[in-house]
C-alpha cells in the first residue's frame, strides 16, 4: 500500500503584536451556527476530518473538504499549537461491495487501489498527513468494544429479524440529539434516507434508530465477535477512532456538509452515551461542489477527478489554488475558468517570489493571518496576496528578503509552493 509522505511546512516569524490580530481561531460552526473560537489557545487541537469509502477516485468535492481542513491544521499550527490528526477509511462498506461486484474486482484489492489513488491526490496537493489513517477493517475489536459500552447503557437493541437480527442504537433517546445539526424530526428523516440511513428498516424501535453491527449476509466479509458475526456499521467507526486516538472532547470533527447529518449528528450521540461527555467541541462542514448544475457525488457520477486533472497536465498547485479561491462554507460549481483563473494567479505569485526585491512582507502576512483566522477567509488571503505581487510586479518595493519571506509564508498557510 502506497504509504503517505509527510509534508514539509516552512515555520515563519510571528507577526508583531502591533497588528492587533486574533490569537485564535475562529469559525462559524455547524453547532452555534454563529463565528465561534475553536481550538486551545495553547496546547493541543484534536481534529477529526471523515475519509473517504473507497470505491471511486477522489473528485473536486473530496478534495476540496481535505484542502479546507488542511488550512486550519496550518493555521493552528501558526498560531503554535500541537495539531492531532485522525481521520478514517471506510474500506468495508455497502458502496465499496457493490462497486466490487459490479466490477468483478476483489473488495479488498478494488479498496487498496483506491486508498492509494487518494494519498497520491492529496500528496499531489501537499495535504499535511493525518497523524493516524484508520481503515474500518483495522479497528474491528475497538468498535465491538464501543458497542458493547452502548450495550452496557441499554441503549442498543436488536431487531426482530430472524434472518438478520442487526444491532442498532437509540439514538435519538441520546441527550443532546439534534445540537449538531439543528434539524427537526421531518428534516432528519429525508437526511437518514439520502444520506446511508434506512428510516423504513422493519423492526427498529425508531426510524432514526442509526445501525451499529451488521450482522452477516451471503458473500460480504464479517468478523467474529460478542454481537455475533458481522461487521461494524458506518458512524460507530468514527466514534471509535476518535475517542481511541484524539480522546473525549476533542477540538473539531469535520467534513462535507451532507455529513452533519447523519453521520455526525450520529456519533456525538454515541460518544456522549458511551463516555458521558461531549464528542467534539466543534462541528465545521464546507460546502457542496456540483459540475453541470448538480452536486458532485460518486453515484451520479458527474466527477472532476484531481488524478485526472494532474494527468491531463495541471500543476496540482493549480487545482488547490482553485479551490482556496472558495470560502469553505460556499457552494459552488466547478468550471474549467476556474482553473484557468488559478493558473493565471500561480504565474502571478511565482514571478513575484522570485523578484529581486519587493513591498515589505509584514503588513501583507498580518492580513493573511487575519483573513485565516477569521473563519478561513481563504479568498480574501489570496486577494491580499494578489495585490502584493501586482506590486511587486510593478516595480514597486526594495526589501531583498521580502520574496522569499512571501514564498515561505504562502507555502506555511496556504500549502501552496511557489
Amino acid at each position: 500500500m502506497h504509504a503517505w509522505r509527510p509534508v514539509e511546512v516552512p515555520t515563519i516569524p510571528a507577526t508583531p503584536g502591533a497588528y492587533g490580530l486574533p490569537d485564535e481561531v475562529s469559525l462559524v460552526t455547524t453547532d452555534a451556527r454563529r463565528l465561534v473560537p475553536v481550538g486551545p489557545q495553547q496546547g493541543v487541537a484534536g481534529l477529526y476530518v471523515c475519509g473517504i469509502t473507497p470505491y471511486d477516485a477522489t473528485h473536486i468535492g473530496h478534495a476540496f473538504t481535505y484542502v479546507s481542513f488542511d488550512v486550519l491544521n496550518r493555521v493552528w499550527r501558526d498560531l503554535g499549537l500541537t495539531v492531532q490528526y485522525a481521520q478514517n477509511v471506510t474500506d468495508v462498506d455497502d458502496p465499496l461491495l457493490e462497486r466490487a461486484e459490479q466490477t468483478g474486482e476483489d473488495w479488498k484489492e478494488l479498496a487498496t487501489s483506491q486508498i492509494d489513488l487518494f494519498r497520491s491526490d492529496m500528496e499531489a496537493l501537499r495535504v499535511i498527513p493525518p497523524d493516524w489513517y484508520v481503515p474500518a477493517t483495522a479497528i474491528i475489536d475497538e468498535v465491538v468494544d464501543l458497542i458493547e459500552q452502548l450495550r452496557a447503557a441499554g441503549s442498543i437493541y436488536q431487531v426482530d429479524d430472524p434472518r438478520y437480527p442487526d444491532w442498532y442504537f437509540r439514538a435519538a433517546q441520546a441527550p443532546g440529539f439534534g445540537e449538531v445539526s439543528h434539524l427537526n424530526r421531518a428534516q432528519m428523516l429525508g437526511e437518514f434516507a439520502e444520506h446511508g440511513g434506512d428510516p423504513d428498516r422493519p423492526g427498529k424501535e425508531d426510524a432514526l434508530d442509526c445501525l451499529v453491527w451488521r450482522m452477516e449476509r451471503s458473500g460480504e466479509p464479517a468478523w467474529d465477535s460478542s454481537l455475533g458475526r458481522g461487521r461494524p456499521g458506518w458512524h460507530i467507526e468514527c466514534t471509535a477512532i476518535a475517542l481511541n486516538r484524539l480522546g473525549r472532547d476533542f477540538s473539531v470533527q469535520a467534513g462535507g456538509r451532507d455529513l452533519a447529518f447523519p453521520h455526525h449528528e450520529m456519533c456525538a450521540a454515541e460518544a456522549v452515551v458511551a463516555t458521558g461527555e461531549p464528542f467534539a467541541q466543534s462541528y465545521a462542514h464546507v460546502g457542496m461542489v456540483s459540475l453541470d448544475g448538480q452536486k458532485m457525488s460518486k453515484s451520479l457520477g458527474n466527477l472532476e477527478l484531481v488524478s485526472r486533472l494532474v494527468n491531463q497536465g495541471m500543476d496540482p498547485m493549480t487545482v488547490r489554488l482553485a479551490l482556496l479561491a472558495q470560502h469553505y462554507r460556499d457552494d459552488w460549481e466547478w468550471m474549467p475558468s476556474l482553473a484557468e483563473s488559478a493558473q493565471r494567479r500561480l504565474d502571478a505569485w511565482r514571478a513575484a517570489v522570485h523578484a529581486p526585491t519587493g513591498t515589505a512582507a509584514e503588513p501583507t502576512l498580518a492580513d493573511v493571518r487575519y483573513g485565516l483566522r477569521t473563519d478561513l477567509d481563504t479568498p480574501m488571503a489570496l486577494a491580499v496576496i494578489d495585490e502584493w505581487s501586482s506590486a511587486v510586479l510593478a516595480g514597486e518595493g526594495s526589501d531583498e528578503a521580502a520574496p522569499g519571506q512571501m514564498a515561505a509564508a504562502i507555502d506555511a498557510l496556504l500549502g501552496v509552493t511557489l
